[in-house]
């Protein structure tokens, strides 16, 4: 019995070790292809539980996502002569699993290796039909769209990969470039900022004159309705003096010369020479000389 028992685990393992030998498993994101002896024998295996005779066959999986290439920033010329630095990514994808194994051998690696002098060529030729103001001022996409069109038919047809997307990260001046090219910025700007202040200058000297003149305007006019009121207040200041003085002339002659005692006596140091007799002195004899008679 107990022969018999290990006979039958030896069965189960030599089983189980070939199941697992002969099975295998396609993730939704891969693609395989099965080898007999190196050479392809089934291409583009899509995901699933899958056979193979062990040994006799060999399966290679590939990840068939979109992958990333960063590469490293080059230095172009543009069609006006103007050396740029540009850093650049591009986005690919593995589409023909089977050219793809023939061109790399499954490296990853390799792939990229011959993806990125062919985006670097492709940027190169790009850059120099377009001028250094087309480059910076055109929206990337077109800038693109040539070099993406043409490497991706180019690639699909050595490598069975697509060419999904280039993208430009940054594009820079030389350092010994960009020196002068700031300097030149610098300086235009400094021109334009001196125009600004100088035409604000201007401006404020025509509102200042501008308020000036206003205001002389203003004072004119204020000082014409000044004199104007004043004016008409004497006029009827002098009607209504005019008015009293006919209904009474004695008492406003009286009142008159009241006011010049007032004002001329108010100081004790002024001295005034006058005879007696003078009219100035009329109401103050006439008193005098009624209090004497009574």
């Amino acid at each position: 019995m107990h022969a018999r028992s290990l006979v039958a685990l030896g069965v189960l393992a030599g089983a189980a070790l070939l199941a697992s030998s002969s099975l295998y498993v396609v993730n939704e994101t891969q693609r395989a292809i099965r080898l007999q002896f190196g050479e392809v024998v089934e291409t583009d295996i899509q995901p699933g539980l899958r056979f193979k005779i062990p040994v006799y066959n060999t399966v290679r999986l590939f990840d068939t996502r979109v992958q990333t290439l960063d590469g490293r920033p080059s230095r172009y010329l543009t069609g006006d002569r103007k050396g740029v630095i540009v850093d650049s990514f591009v986005k690919w994808k593995i589409i023909d699993v089977t050219r793809y194994y023939e061109a790399t051998a499954g490296d990853e690696q390799a792939a990229m290796r011959v993806i990125a002098p062919r985006v670097d060529e492709s940027l190169r030729n790009e850059f120099g039909r377009r001028t250094l103001v087309e480059i910076v001022s055109e929206q990337r996409d077109e800038l693109m769209s040539r070099p993406i069109q043409d490497l991706d038919r180019a690639m699909r047809e050595a490598m069975g990969v697509s060419i999904l997307d280039i993208r430009v990260k940054r594009i820079d001046l030389p350092t010994e470039v960009s020196n002068s090219v700031y300097e030149r910025m610098r300086t235009e700007r400094q021109r334009e900022a001196r125009e600004y202040r100088a035409q604000g200058q201007e401006q404020a000297e025509r509102i200042r004159a501008a308020a000036d003149r206003n205001r002389e305007v203003v004072l004119a006019t204020a000082q014409r309705d000044a004199e104007i009121l004043r004016g008409e207040g004497d006029a009827e200041a002098a009607r209504i003096y005019a008015q009293a003085y006919q209904q009474d002339p004695e008492l406003y002659s009286f009142l008159r010369s009241l006011q010049a005692y007032r004002e001329s006596f108010s100081s004790k140091q002024d001295i005034m020479v006058l005879s007696p007799k003078s009219d100035f002195f009329r109401y103050l004899e006439g008193s005098r000389q009624g209090t004497n008679r009574r």
